[in-house]
């Protein structure tokens, strides 16, 4: 008998019900549709809070010899898997980063033959560890290892949220090998999946570990600091230790943070051009606000998971946006500075969510016409607010200054922070160009409209966050090489065409998958 695989969507569980959903859902599968599925897999899986009427929603894909016909249902076609791809080119590639980008490109083209060299300018993860807490507890800088640098990349730090999602197989593969080196398996189905910094370590070292089974080099403490190129063609880098490492192919995936990366490159003449990006704030929250605000006098509010918000506003008059950007629920505030005497925040959480606060980015666009001058004025567009934002001598504290005060009241206290080491009062308005101050101002009254609260006197604005993107794009052609330099291949964040470990991940593949058909 003909088996039909069915995607059945919009199916409801309450937060208590959700405790026991297997069971559940084939008993709704049972009483809807008298179906006893020979295979039930949860395709989607969402919180809906809208009104504080709190549901589970849920997408099933189950298979069955039972012809079904309802709204709700619909015949589910599975995507093609590509062919395996083989290349026989004997070819030295080095991959320059070892972040979502660059570790998920040598991993895919490892799988299919082709062993690449990795250098990583930070520190791998255990040593890297200890030099973010001796910023976190003493003030103290290493700026080749920190939040931003070293292995794994910044996301290794951020929130490890998963935040893209498209039908193409290289989404599905990456989430199988987040799964096979890690990942819970729910986070194929969630609409929301989170992985967490403390478990997202630990999926960072198996990659390393199966990329080294795979023959693969890794070398750490390996800063590139200039390019090897004869007749428009790359043949290799040179580092900061003075090692040459020759190639054929250059992946470039050195994340949006390796301002240096982009100076040298303008010094070669590389194509570049500047691209929007924002900055802005961190504001800080009690996590049980965020929670009262979200989820009201539901029954369930002590069950559902950290509570998270999403807040966009575009000014009619000016057309620039303002919105929240890596909301972390329960999570915590963190330097991720990595130049002396110029200070950037970030936010992160670990798995569980269950830290005292709340934050989330509030940023405001900037637009290429807003830089006067050339490429590289935008990296000094960001390095002057970092510089306003460092209070020489004082260890890395960060200017913050409450919502109700930045609003336009005169309370220049601060209430406790997850920031460390600490915090200090500072208007924002001294760190940021007039438009930046204006444009925040009129949206967080708005989002006080869509969440009432928000501005809060428990709330605080924490500065500053200026690395939400590249500012900057190296242009590639139709074959994502360089169109300036036959056999560089810029990819990911830093290279402007990604944001985020989902969407640098993929970038890194589909670049891998191009370089195994060429």
């Amino acid at each position: 008998m003909i088996k039909i695989i069915y995607k059945i969507k919009d199916i409801k569980l309450t937060p208590l019900e959700e405790k026991s959903e297997n069971e559940l859902l084939l008993k709704y599968l049972k009483d809807k549709y008298d179906l006893k599925p020979s295979k039930m897999l949860i395709h989607r899986k969402s919180l809906d809070a809208r009104k504080h009427d709190i549901v589970w929603v849920y997408t099933l894909i189950v298979e069955s010899d039972k012809i079904i016909q309802d709204e709700n249902v619909s015949e589910y076609i599975e995507n093609a898997q590509p062919q395996k791809l083989k290349s026989y080119k004997d070819e030295k590639i080095i991959i320059v980063g070892s972040g979502p980008a660059g570790l998920f490109c040598a991993l895919k083209l490892a799988e299919n033959g082709k062993k690449s060299i990795i250098l990583e300018r930070g520190k791998p993860i255990p040593e890297r560890i200890k030099d973010i807490n001796l910023l976190k507890e003493k003030g103290i800088l290493n700026t080749e290892s920190n939040v931003v640098f070293g292995e794994g990349g910044a996301g290794t730090y951020s929130d490890g949220k998963l935040t893209a999602r498209s039908l193409r197989h290289e989404n599905e593969w990456f989430y199988n090998k987040l799964i096979q080196f890690g990942a819970k398996e729910s986070i194929k189905y969630e609409a929301k999946p989170h992985i967490g910094t403390d478990c997202l370590a630990n999926i960072i070292i198996n990659v390393r570990n199966e990329l080294l089974n795979l023959g693969c080099e890794i070398y750490y403490s390996q800063k590139v600091i200039d390019f090897e190129i004869k007749d428009n063609t790359i043949k290799g880098v040179l580092t900061e230790s003075g090692e040459k490492f020759d190639a054929d192919k250059v992946i470039l995936a050195t994340g949006h943070s390796a301002r240096d990366v982009f100076i040298k490159l303008h010094e070669k003449g590389i194509g570049m051009a500047k691209k929007g990006f924002a900055v802005g704030v961190r504001a800080e929250h009690p996590a049980e606000l965020i929670r009262n605000i979200q989820y009201g006098k539901s029954i369930y509010k002590d069950i559902l998971p950290a509570a998270e918000y999403v807040l966009t506003h575009k000014n009619k008059k000016t057309g620039r946006g303002v919105y929240s950007f890596c909301m972390c629920p329960g999570g915590e505030i963190v330097n991720s500075s990595c130049e002396p005497k110029m200070l950037c925040i970030n936010g992160m959480s670990k798995s569980n969510r269950d830290g005292k606060f709340s934050n989330a980015a509030i940023v405001v666009t900037v637009n290429p016409d807003d830089i006067q001058g050339g490429i590289l004025e935008a990296i000094e567009f960001q390095r002057d607010i970092e510089r306003k934002a460092f209070l020489d001598g004082n260890n890395f504290a960060a200017p913050a200054q409450r919502i109700s005060s930045f609003l336009g009241g005169i309370n220049k206290t601060l209430p406790e922070s997850s920031y460390r080491p600490q915090i200090y009062f500072q208007e924002m308005k001294e760190l940021f160009p007039e438009f930046i101050i204006d444009e925040l101002k009129s949206a967080l009254k708005v989002f006080n409209n869509k969440m009432r609260g928000y501005c809060s006197e428990y709330a605080v604005l924490i500065g500053v966050e200026t690395k939400t993107s590249s500012p900057i794009r190296i242009l590639r052609d139709e074959n994502r090489q360089s169109v300036s330099l036959q056999g560089l291949f810029p990819i990911g964040e830093g290279s402007g065409y990604s944001g985020g470990i989902v969407s640098s991940a993929i970038d890194g593949i589909i670049t891998a998958e191009v370089i195994l058909y060429i």
